[in-house]
């Protein structure tokens, strides 16, 4: 039998040592500890920069900050889970560093990781919020490189802990937004707002229906269990990095598609009329991905509508195909599945998965599996052998159950 890993809810594994670490590494207590999600996409990906619709639900894997406020304007990080010692900056000189265009992405001088607090702090800032200094210490049980959005948990988590330190009153939905700008424009990641909102607003027992247009969003059901299901996390322990261009590529592909059908953005192109969509395209030399991106784009809207129908409909089974579907569409229509991906997706189908496809931006990272109950073990085995026999380094699989999204634990 495989065992499956636990996922403790964050005020049951980390909120006392963190307090204990904040302690050792500042030599006082905190004034709060907070904490946020990661989350797993169950449908909708790369739709979020499109204006379309997606369904994230959150981990209990979090990130927990405990922060205290400081009125010198000097800002200290320090994080349980990176090398080397307290980075410390000033606010009041808190720029984006400057953009490595061979990489695709802004090289943090202090540290990769720092960069998305830093970030967070930067946006509140600029966008004429009085936050000043803090000391700040993380841990985090989120996966990093997995998919699985670790990078937005960080960034939430510092940005509702700074929204309280410093009662500033702001929404959920906001924070996600200023968290969303930290990445964008301090970090360099071209990323939507799905992960910042998912971390932000979900809910125990929910997938987060979100229209990432006008970010109205609903909770929808999702119980598994109640349906002898489980969904399983296979991490396949391949990094992924978004800043290495891939990501923008992709991007910049979906808007070269937008301006050619002349709409907004993909999300205004109707699946019904996607046929003659495509035809109007014409990919060149330059761009001979156009149609591709474009086709995936619109039918995993239409599945994410599909999907929402099902579980309002009380069948969680029913999706199982649509997860599949998706996961073909990523690998073949916009090419940022791999190898390893690949291999966890078809074994777990063919070891009698409901249906199965890699979550998040892509290049590694995750995949997601709906399996019966009663089949989880034997599904997981499948998967951990065929990794092996294939010279992979094993597979990290666990339950993912619909978790709360970020909130104050003391």
């Amino acid at each position: 039998m495989i065992a499956h890993e636990a996922a403790t809810p964050a005020a049951e594994h980390g909120a006392a040592p963190t307090e204990a670490a904040f302690r050792a590494v500042y030599g006082a207590a905190p004034a709060g500890i907070w904490a946020a999600p990661g989350r797993v996409n169950l449908i909708g990906e790369h739709t979020d920069y499109n204006d379309g619709f997606v369904m994230p639900l959150a981990l209990p894997h979090t990130t927990i900050a405990a922060v205290t406020p400081r009125t010198d304007g000097v800002l200290r990080l320090h994080s349980g889970n990176a090398e080397g010692g307290i980075v410390e900056l000033h606010t009041d000189t808190l720029r984006p560093a400057p953009m490595d265009t061979a990489a695709g992405s802004r090289a943090a001088p202090d540290g990769r990781w720092a960069a998305y607090p830093a970030g967070v702090v930067w946006a509140m800032r600029e966008a004429g919020l009085p936050v000043g200094g803090a000391d700040l210490h993380v841990d985090s049980t989120v996966p990093t490189g997995a998919g699985l959005s670790s990078s937005a948990a960080l960034e939430v988590v510092t940005a509702l802990a700074l929204n309280d330190l410093y009662a500033l009153g702001l929404t959920p939905q906001r924070l996600a937004q200023l968290a969303q700008r930290a990445e964008n424009a301090f970090v360099g990641v071209p990323c939507g707002i799905m992960d910042q909102t998912a971390a932000a607003c979900c809910t125990a027992g929910h997938a987060l229906f979100l229209d990432t247009r006008d970010l109205r969003s609903r909770q929808v059901p999702f119980d598994v269990a109640a349906q002898g299901l489980r969904l399983l996390v296979v991490d396949t322990r391949v990094k992924h990095d978004l800043g290495d261009g891939a990501y923008a590529e992709r991007r910049t592909g979906c808007e070269r598609g937008a301006r050619a059908l002349g709409v907004p953005a993909l999300r205004d192109v109707p699946h019904a009329q996607l046929a003659d969509a495509l035809v109007a395209l014409t990919d060149t030399p330059d761009a001979p991905d156009t149609r591709a991106l474009v086709r995936h784009i619109v039918t995993e809207n239409h599945r994410v509508e599909e999907v929402v129908a099902h579980l309002d409909a009380g069948d969680i089974r029913a999706i199982g195909p649509l997860l599949t579907a998706g996961h073909a569409s990523l690998r073949d229509d916009f090419a940022i599945s791999c190898a390893e991906l690949d291999l966890a997706v078809d074994t777990a189908l063919a070891a009698g998965a409901v249906g199965a496809r890699m979550t998040g931006g892509g290049f590694g990272g995750s995949a997601i599996v709906l399996v019966d109950e009663a089949a989880a073990d034997t599904v997981s085995a499948a998967v951990t052998a065929a990794f092996a026999a294939a010279g992979h380094a094993a597979p990290r699989i666990f339950t993912a159950v619909p978790g709360p999204g970020a909130r104050r634990l003391a």
